[in-house]
């Protein structure tokens, strides 16, 4: 006989759904792009913005972004903040996480990178980026070098056929690899026959700035120009007003640029009026020092987060370039006003920082000496160069 027996299987395996974890993406920063559209864009509001910027002193970087830097989101599986990652310089990243309590933890990481220096020079005859690019400096080089001279230099205005500059800068390589342009190290740029300096040093605090080769700081307390690039179209002074067809004081001066174009802060202060007001439109006033206020009128828009008693930065976005209240097209209509009463801005005296001394200074001269060797080394090979060639315009670039 045949007996069967019947056995016990064990049971199969239940399918577990795999775990969905966080994960990271990155952004690269585009022109004239703020860190609240970039937020927004990745669909996040402006509580998760504000938690980042409240998490640690580093992010002062983030107020003043400049095209092609990149930053990093960390979402959750139902696509919720969970972190955030920047570079506040091109050495150092920060990670920020978030905690159970809603709060952020940094962790601060020394990247290795190898840095490569780089020289060049060149001669403005139409654009300053047409020179850049044919002394080999990238589109994001341009715009620091730019960045560096524009308390002296309005390149709106003030750029002339003939202008030259000289340029010390580094790249950045990881692992072998181009990383991304780094820091404007040195530079030089003779505008209208006149020469300015720029070199980057950093004291024992860890604050990093530009000064002219006798120590004197380059950033002023103000900005003569608010707006990237652009055209002057209305100059301080009386005028036929183009809409109310009598003649006025035109308080400030009028940039023209595209709607949309972003609005940076003058100087570091204190808003003090943010809203309509009469034919200036949109219109945003900061009180720069006891003595010195600047003003802001036609905007489009006002760039998130701002209200009156807000402090704003140098150089932060504030708001964008529009055409309401009083105006015949999209622009800025930019006043500085000292003591409450307005003066022309291109030729104001700005407030001015002190230069450095002491121990500083001797720092600084130790510390600058050999980029002033190297400037001085590239301007005799390409007036040498310039001679051989009978005196016409040449451009080198060396590494």
């Amino acid at each position: 006989t045949r007996e069967t027996l019947a056995l016990q299987l064990p049971p199969a395996p239940k399918e577990t759904a795999q775990p969905v974890t966080a994960s990271w993406k990155t952004v690269e920063v585009q022109p004239g792009e703020t860190l609240s559209e970039i937020f927004q864009g990745q669909g996040f509001g402006g509580a998760d913005l504000a938690n980042v910027m409240a998490s640690g002193k580093d992010t002062g970087a983030l107020k003043t972004l400049h095209p092609g830097d990149q930053v990093s989101f960390l979402t959750g599986p139902q696509g919720h903040f969970k972190g955030f990652r920047y570079s506040p310089d091109s050495a150092t990243q920060v990670t920020l996480t978030a905690q159970r309590d809603g709060s952020l933890k940094a962790q601060v990481t020394a990247l290795p990178v190898e840095r490569r220096v780089h020289f060049a020079h060149g001669e403005v005859q139409g654009s300053l980026f047409a020179a850049g690019e044919k002394a080999g400096l990238s589109e994001t080089m341009v715009l620091k070098l730019a960045d560096v001279f524009k308390y002296d230099i309005d390149f709106i205005k003030d750029l002339k056929k003939g202008d030259r500059f000289t340029v010390v800068y580094d790249d950045i390589y990881r692992d072998g690899k181009y990383s991304g342009g780094g820091n404007i190290l040195a530079a030089e740029f003779v505008n209208n026959g006149h020469r300015y300096t720029a070199y980057r040093f950093k004291q024992n605090d860890g604050s990093i700035a530009y000064y002219s080769q006798d120590g004197r700081p380059l950033r002023k307390g103000l900005l003569r120009t608010v707006v990237s690039f652009t055209r002057l179209s209305s100059t301080f002074g009386m005028r036929k007003d183009p809409v109310l067809g009598y003649t006025r004081l035109h308080k400030g001066v009028d940039y023209a640029a595209p709607t949309g174009t972003p609005i940076h802060a003058a100087g570091d202060g204190t808003i003090v009026f943010r809203g309509t007001k009469h034919g200036y439109g949109n219109f945003i006033a900061i009180k720069n020092t006891p003595e010195y206020t600047t003003a802001y009128g036609h905007m489009s828009r006002f760039a998130p987060g701002l209200h009156v008693g807000s402090h704003v930065t140098q150089g932060e976005v504030i708001g964008y370039v529009g055409q309401t209240g009083f105006a015949t097209g999209p622009h800025l209509h930019y006043e500085v006003r000292v003591d409450g009463k307005p003066e022309n801005p291109l030729t104001v005296t700005m407030p001015q920082p002190q230069p450095l001394s002491g121990k500083l200074m001797l720092a600084f001269t130790a510390q600058s000496a050999p980029m002033v060797a190297r400037i001085q080394m590239i301007d005799n090979a390409t007036q040498r160069l310039a001679q051989a060639d009978n005196g016409h315009a040449s451009t080198v670039a060396t590494d």
